[in-house]
């Protein structure tokens, strides 16, 4: 058992989800301008928004060990993999590890990166129980990841904020569907996930409006989006079992990086898109060595 606690520390934090995050960061880079600065606050963000969704997703599993003693009786917690006194431990290190690494980039991210922990603290705690607020507020802690990006430009945070809505609408419409893992979905939220995300697809076209993006590079990006997630939800609209909810919520957060590519691509080019759907075969990689949801 002993031997097993490290792997069971690391299935905690969801690697595979952590590398969407850094596609977060990957967008909010190319918005503020950044491309051509300095790398070292770059390589701070990363590490900034590793431990907060680390520590967010660690945070969830320790919030919800009685009911997964029940549902998911095989997760780190309830198997006795790890204790919940060592997973709350962990899950403060990385919040505070997020937080000490935004601060090294400036004051502002470290505001932002506090914010999104607190964020995500309220969606562990309270958030996930309280129907629409649920979705809302974990899409809040998705946004504010993006913005944290932004803001290794501090001054383009208050000139970007309204980036944050795009991951805001996204991530509702994913975890909106994700509550039906266990018990199955039903057919109407299903609908409204699959109309967040056409607002969504508008969104990346969209902000063609801005003078420094273009519409025509994330052209391809946003078709592969689409082709990801819509047949996924789709599939999970028209049978809302707990099977196909799973399959369609993990498709829906891979394809976060596929969206964070498109809109890279619409600031800053075809070949940034590309370093940022890199990370696509890494968190693929990963969602087949440790669980997604």
């Amino acid at each position: 058992m002993r031997s097993l606690s490290g792997w069971a520390y690391l299935q905690l934090m969801r690697p595979a989800n952590i590398v969407t995050a850094w596609a977060d960061i990957g967008v909010g880079y190319a918005a503020a301008g950044g491309l051509g600065g300095e790398l070292a606050p770059l390589g701070w963000l990363l590490l900034a928004t590793s431990g907060l969704y680390g520590g967010g997703v660690v945070f969830n599993d320790v919030f919800d060990a009685d009911l997964d003693r029940i549902e998911r009786p095989e997760r780190p917690i309830p198997s006795g993999r790890v204790s919940l006194s060592g997973a709350a431990a962990l899950g403060c290190i990385l919040l505070i590890l997020g937080i000490l690494a935004a601060a090294q980039v400036s004051w502002l991210s470290a505001g932002v990166a506090a914010a999104v922990a607190l964020a995500a603290l309220t969606y562990d705690s309270l958030g996930k129980h309280q129907g629409w607020l649920g979705p809302l507020n974990m899409g809040l802690c998705r946004g504010g990841n993006w913005l944290l990006g932004v803001s290794i430009v501090p001054a383009m945070v208050t000139e970007r904020w309204f980036l944050a809505l795009i991951p805001v609408v996204y991530i509702a419409a994913v975890t909106a569907v994700s509550q039906g893992e266990v018990e199955g979905g039903k057919q109407q939220t299903g609908l409204l996930a699959i109309a967040l995300v056409v607002c969504v697809l508008g969104g990346i076209f969209g902000l063609s409006a801005l003078a420094d993006y273009q519409w025509l590079p994330a052209l391809p990006y946003g078709a592969l989006f689409a082709g990801l997630v819509l047949p996924a939800f789709i599939g999970a609209t028209q049978d809302p079992s707990p099977a196909t909810v799973r399959k369609a919520v993990k498709s829906g957060i891979l394809a976060l990086i596929v969206l964070d590519a498109a809109i890279a691509a619409g600031f800053a080019g075809v070949i940034y898109g590309l370093v940022v759907l890199a990370l696509l075969p890494l968190s693929m990689a990963l969602a087949r060595l440790f669980a997604v949801t």
